[in-house]
C-alpha cells in the first residue's frame, strides 16, 4: 500500500535536525549531568515529596487532592515545555534528557505545594492562599533553583510567573472544592 500523502521535505529536515540536537543532548546529559549532585538532588526532589505527602494528607481527602494535583501537574508540564521550545528559560541537570521541562518541579515540586496548600489553612480564602502560594514559589523557590544552577532565565522575569502560579492554585482549589466530589459513587 502506498502513502497517500508526501510528508514535506521541509518538514522531514527539521524533524532530522531535531533528532541530531536530542542525541547531542543525550550525549552531553550522560557526560555533564548525569549521577552529579545536582542530578541526585532532582531525583531526590523527585520521590521525596511525594513520600512526606503521603504521611501528612488527609486521607479521607486523597482523590481531592489528587484531583487538583493532576490539573496543575498538566498545566505546569504543558507551560513548562511552551517556555522552553520558546527559548524563555532552559534547564540545566534534568532528571531524564528526553523531555525539554524539569520533571521534579511539574510532577512533584508543583502539585505537592499545590495539595499541601489546600489542606493547611483550610479556611482561608483561596486567593489569600493562591497569593501566598504563587509569591513563594515565584519570588522564593524560582530564585533559588537559579542560584542552585538548575534552571536559567534568558527571557524571563520572576514577576511573571507571579499570575501563572496564582492562577494555576485558584483553579486547584476550586477543583478540590467542586460539589461533584460530594455526590456518592453508586455502590
Amino acid at each position: 500500500m502506498g502513502i497517500l500523502f508526501q510528508s514535506n521535505p521541509r518538514t522531514q529536515e527539521i524533524y532530522k535536525m531535531v533528532h541530531e540536537t536530542y542525541e547531542l543532548k543525550k550525549a552531553m546529559w550522560l557526560e555533564d549531568v548525569f549521577l552529579t549532585w545536582q542530578w541526585w538532588l532532582g531525583v531526590a526532589l523527585t520521590v521525596l515529596p511525594w513520600i512526606f505527602w503521603l504521611f501528612v494528607r488527609k486521607k479521607e481527602h486523597t482523590h481531592r487532592f489528587l484531583y487538583a494535583a493532576f490539573f496543575v501537574m498538566v498545566i505546569a508540564i504543558w507551560l513548562d515545555s511552551f517556555g522552553v521550545q520558546l527559548g524563555l528559560w532552559h534547564y540545566n541537570y534534568e532528571v531524564s534528557p528526553f523531555s525539554p521541562n524539569y520533571k521534579p518541579w511539574d510532577i512533584t515540586l508543583i502539585p505537592v505545594m499545590t495539595m499541601l496548600t489546600i489542606q493547611w489553612f483550610p479556611k482561608a480564602k483561596a486567593w489569600i492562599k493562591g497569593a501566598i502560594y504563587a509569591a513563594l514559589i515565584a519570588f522564593v523557590f524560582e530564585p533559588l533553583f537559579v542560584w542552585i544552577g538548575f534552571v536559567h532565565y534568558p527571557q524571563w522575569e520572576f514577576i511573571f510567573s507571579y499570575p501563572v502560579y496564582f492562577l494555576m492554585y485558584v483553579i486547584a482549589s476550586y477543583l478540590y472544592r467542586a460539589k461533584t466530589f460530594n455526590a456518592r459513587m453508586p455502590e
